[in-house]
């Protein structure tokens, strides 16, 4: 289906990656209840590869980070997009983004990372792509790759 959300992500050069089910935890990458659309954690994958692993501050640079934190939230994106049928244009907006970024203990940029994830759904939705957020360093991640993020869409 092609969309106005689609046309977009190709007027970007932007590439969606496949979405998959967890493949460890018994979940789903997303539910769905009324308007509400809640994207599991999503991870720096690309068609099923993870990609950087390791700590930002440590393996990984701040701009690193914010390309881990964009990668995860393009599969926040491909989640959304198998829950409405290949239909993004039924998002309405973005209400909230939760980054985990997997730190060193003296890396204090964990706002700047998150915005990787941020600005991509601002510039892929427009104003519908302004959200509330959570940013926070953890210690450790899963498979310990250097970011996690979840969020809750409203959609139509």
């Amino acid at each position: 289906m092609t969309g106005h959300i689609d046309a977009r992500l190709a007027e970007l050069g932007i590439e969606l990656p496949t979405a998959a089910p967890p493949k460890v935890a018994k979940i789903e990458g997303w539910a769905r209840h009324g308007d509400m659309l809640l994207i599991s954690g999503a991870v720096p994958k690309w068609n099923g590869e993870v990609r950087y692993v390791g700590k930002v501050g440590r393996e990984f640079s701040l701009e690193e980070g914010r390309a881990a934190a964009r990668l995860s939230a393009l599969n926040m994106i491909a989640q959304a997009r198998e829950a409405l049928d290949g239909d993004l244009d039924r998002i309405e907006r973005i209400l909230k983004l939760n980054g985990f970024v997997n730190a060193m203990p003296d890396f204090t940029e964990i706002p700047q990372v998150v915005n990787g994830a941020s600005e991509l759904f601002l510039d892929v939705f427009g104003e519908a792509g302004r959200h509330a957020r959570t940013a926070v360093g953890v210690a450790v991640m899963p498979f310990d790759v250097a970011i996690e993020v979840e969020g809750t869409f409203i959609v139509r």
